[in-house]
């Protein structure tokens, strides 16, 4: 499927979500499941180099497409944004539809994530940064059938209970938060979702209360946005975000080994690669939400002409800004050594 670039006037596909892409500097040492896209740059001289100890194998991170993540550590399994299901809204033939009903793709989700009911698909947290259907959609039904603890905004609390989750599978973060889960450490940061080419937000508001049962995608507003950062026992950290926007303020202070880090499909968001780098200086950056989100799972992943220009872009820009960070494209379900 070929993906509509953006306008200043209208919505395209990527201009509606803005959150996409990625492109490779080099094969991360110790990661697996990449492809190298460009060689890097220069070595900075040592003096510049934080000391942090090289990945472990502590958790396994397998990307499930738009900014989902599967993360397998010896005590838990995490996963963030699943969104497996993807049905077609319209979008890639400038026809968006807001009244697309919602739907769920059980087998599909299996196929992902392992059989319900069984030690593979076991699942114990789920994190979501917001409550657009390509983030939340598939969540309400992970956490009915595989009784997983979500952690999201108050809208997202409010949506899922709608959706059918018990209250005691709900609970509410709002950024600041440190949190165990199993043998993770997990930091709440606050967050900032991407824009359109005109500027604007999609789906915007927040839920206060219960609504009534979400059916179409125009149901799941994007209620508030969150990042995650997670930390392993020997100090490695992996910040995940789920829209091509950030808060720098949230940022400062972080120590942030790598980042997962959507392409933005509008040159709206000012000076997005510059401020990220300024702030972490992280040593790689994975960058997802870049494929179709609209078609099943299957590598390789599918990206229009014009995404991949806005990958190949980005990539020079963190090559020209930190030639220390390399720049890596992840594949469908093979796992990133990366704590």
């Amino acid at each position: 499927m070929t993906t509509p670039t953006s306008s200043t006037r209208g919505l395209s596909r990527r201009a509606l979500m803005t959150s996409a892409g990625t492109a490779a500097l080099g094969v991360l040492g110790g990661v697996a499941g990449t492809r190298a896209l460009a060689a890097e740059g220069a070595p900075v001289p040592a003096s510049e180099t934080r000391p942090t100890a090289a990945p472990s194998g502590f958790a396994s991170f397998s990307w499930l497409g738009t900014s989902g993540w599967k993360i397998r550590t010896p005590a838990t399994t995490v996963l963030l944004d699943p969104y497996v299901t993807r049905f077609d809204t319209g979008l890639a033939a400038g026809k968006f539809a807001a009244t697309t009903r919602l739907r769920v793709d059980a087998a599909a989700l299996d196929r992902a994530l392992g059989r319900a009911g069984t030690a593979a698909g076991a699942i114990d947290s789920i994190l979501v940064t917001h409550t657009h259907w390509d983030h939340f959609a598939d969540v309400p039904h992970l956490a009915r059938t595989r009784g997983a603890m979500v952690f999201t905004t108050l809208t997202g609390y409010h949506l899922a209970l709608a959706m059918g989750v018990p209250q005691g599978q709900l609970a509410v973060v709002r950024g600041g938060e440190e949190m165990h889960l199993g043998d993770l450490v997990v930091r709440v940061v606050p967050s900032l979702h991407s824009r359109t080419a005109t500027g604007a937000l999609l789906f915007p508001g927040v839920r206060t209360q219960k609504p009534a049962r979400p059916r179409t995608i125009a149901d799941l507003p994007e209620g508030d946005t969150l990042s995650y950062l997670l930390r392993s026992p020997q100090g490695r950290s992996v910040l995940l975000l789920g829209g091509s926007d950030y808060d720098d303020q949230a940022l400062r202070g972080l120590h942030v080994d790598t980042v997962a880090l959507p392409v933005p499909s509008t040159d709206v968001t000012a000076g997005y690669a510059e401020r990220l780098l300024t702030v972490l200086e992280p040593e790689q950056v994975v960058l997802v939400h870049w494929d179709d989100f609209e078609t099943p799972l299957a590598d390789p992943p599918r990206a229009g002409d014009a995404t991949r220009a806005r990958m190949r872009d980005l990539t020079e820009q963190i090559r020209q800004l930190s030639p220390r960070t390399r720049v890596v494209e992840p594949e469908y379900g093979k796992p990133l050594d990366l704590l």
